[in-house]
């Protein structure tokens, strides 16, 4: 999967348009003269630890505009690595558009491009930074950059970034060094302002000074804070302004995850695709530091996405209350699946069983995993959902998919709700009815002469099922049964097929899939295999 490389045009190739500064100062906004806001109807993602493993999690949260401020960091004009200049210069004009409408709001702007204040020593924003009066409540350490906060040594740093992170081409950076050289700029440091894409309005702040941003924070009521910008394993997570400091000092902090790019060289450690660290580093934030959000919650639509990120797309739709794959499914996916595949999650948020609100990632996802339960969703939210599959689009489903979008014994949904009974005998080509009883331990066996990719190298002999042994028989006629499930006294059941249905798609589905199940080697080989099939990467490994 190479990715595309495209040509670049970059900030220095255009004349940088000259700042606007205002000849007359405009006085900071007052202190303590605080109006109420419109609401901001956020979901923030995080990672809870319970038992040893962490739950993927969304939790609504309302946010006052006039309590939240933006702080954009380090999104310089320049850099000394190429890649991550093509990479800001890609991602500006959406922050560009997240930062217009959340100003438009009453959100409160601060930009923080580090060393750069020279720049702005006239400009309106910078005064009203440097003009607020200095917090009486400033924290000890509030000045200086924060390597590491107490939470964070519960986990090990997934990422290797002690070369200084640059992914450039050797040959491209030598030249680009030499074009920086070239231009006046210092090749190790070549920053002197922010990129010109966004937009510094005058009533916004300007500072890369710890003590005054967190004034500015006390002086304006801010409670919620949103960090964007790069690099996220570096600046955004360690500067004096940065999620750690907020952090641990008390306030709202949240990271916009689609915001934010990392200083990672996939010939590091954990040896990944640059993107894939990307990632990595965000479950970090995730479980240890602050939840995070997407842009899209500001602007509609979809989440950003860089071009140059070619991984397929895994979009999985967890929304089950019994067998906790908001937990085993993140795992599965950061161990077996990040290194290959972006892996979005669509998750029912904490307290509204029936909503997932994150379906639009499905429009531009390449297989969509289904691990829900009795799911009555929104009318629109099912009919992304019924479209991804009439696309032909790969499926996989495991356990309750089976009865993922249905109630029991109903035939028809509420009101402006809507329901889809027939996806397992039409999508996943099942018919099941109920399950045996809880307890006997499920015996796995190949189906007869059943030879597929999808069991290279698994193990079947030490596959067992430890849920309860699913009733699915018949199988409808497109399918092709790959494993036997078995308990004493019952009859065999089919526990892992694949199938054809009219749209054409690619599918796979397992009735395994209970919490202990992702303990075992084999069970994971065997859903990354079918994983591989569906999207058509059968030779990834």
């Amino acid at each position: 999967m190479q990715q595309r490389r495209p040509r670049f045009g970059g900030p220095w190739a255009r004349t940088f348009a000259a700042l606007a500064l205002a000849s007359v100062f405009v006085p900071a906004f007052a202190a303590h003269a605080f109006e109420e806001g419109e609401k901001l109807e956020l979901r923030l993602r995080s990672r809870v630890e319970a038992d040893g493993k962490f739950r993927l999690i969304e939790t609504p949260t309302t946010w006052d505009s006039k309590e939240t401020a933006i702080i954009v960091c380090d999104m310089w004009d320049l850099h000394h690595c190429l890649n991550a200049v093509h990479r800001e210069t890609e991602m500006a004009p959406v922050m560009e558009k997240v930062l217009q409408a959340s100003r438009a709001k009453g959100v409160t702007i601060i930009h923080s491009p580090s060393e750069c204040m020279a720049a702005y020593k006239d400009h309106p924003a910078r005064k009203h930074a440097t003009s607020t009066p200095r917090s009486k409540s400033l924290p000890a350490d509030i000045a200086s950059w924060c390597k590491v906060i107490p939470s964070e040594e519960k986990g090990t740093y997934p990422i290797d970034q002690s070369d200084g992170g640059e992914d450039d081409d050797p040959e491209e950076h030598k030249k680009w060094a030499e074009e920086l050289a070239s231009k006046g700029r210092n090749p190790r440091a070549p920053w002197k302002s922010q990129i010109d894409v966004l937009t510094i309005a005058d009533r916004d702040y300007i500072s890369d000074n710890g003590e005054e941003v967190w004034s500015i924070l006390e002086d304006r009521g801010i409670k919620n804070v949103i960090l964007m910008g790069v690099h996220l394993n570096m600046c955004v997570l360690g500067r004096p302004f940065g999620l750690r400091q907020l952090a641990k000092n008390g306030k709202n902090v949240a990271l916009m995850r689609d915001m934010t790019d990392t200083m990672y060289n996939p010939k590091m450690p954990p040896f990944v695709d640059h993107f894939a660290g990307t990632d990595l580093m965000v479950e970090h934030v995730e479980k240890y530091v602050a939840p995070t959000l997407t842009s899209d919650q500001i602007l509609g639509g979809k989440p950003f996405r860089f071009s140059t990120d070619a991984r397929p797309t895994v979009a999985m739709i967890i929304a089950d209350d019994e067998y906790r794959t908001e937990a085993t499914l993140p795992a599965f996916a950061s161990k077996h699946l990040i290194p290959e595949y972006k892996v979005d999650y669509i998750l029912s948020p904490e307290g509204q069983r029936d909503e997932l609100p994150g379906v639009g990632v499905l429009a531009d996802a390449d297989l969509m995993l289904v691990s829900a339960r009795r799911r009555v969703l929104t009318e629109g939210q099912l009919a992304a959902i019924r479209k991804f599959v009439a696309e032909g689009k790969p499926v996989v489903g495991i356990r309750t998919a089976s009865h993922a979008f249905s109630m029991r014994g109903k035939t028809e949904a509420p009101s402006g709700r809507d329901m889809w009974p027939d996806f397992d005998p039409q999508i996943l080509g099942g018919h099941y009815t109920n399950h045996h009883k809880d307890g006997p331990k499920v015996a796995v066996a190949p189906a007869s002469e059943a030879t597929h990719p999808i069991l290279e190298g698994v193990e079947v002999s030490d596959l067992i099922g430890n849920g309860s042994l699913y009733m699915v028989s018949p199988l409808a006629k497109t399918t092709t049964p790959l494993l036997i499930g078995s308990i004493p006294d019952q009859a065999p059941e089919p526990i892992a097929w694949v199938n054809t249905p009219s749209a054409g798609n690619h599918v796979f589905y397992t009735s395994l899939g209970q919490m202990d199940d992702f303990a075992e080697p084999a069970f994971n080989r065997l859903l990354k295999n079918a994983i591989d099939w569906a999207v058509g990467c059968p030779d990834s490994k």
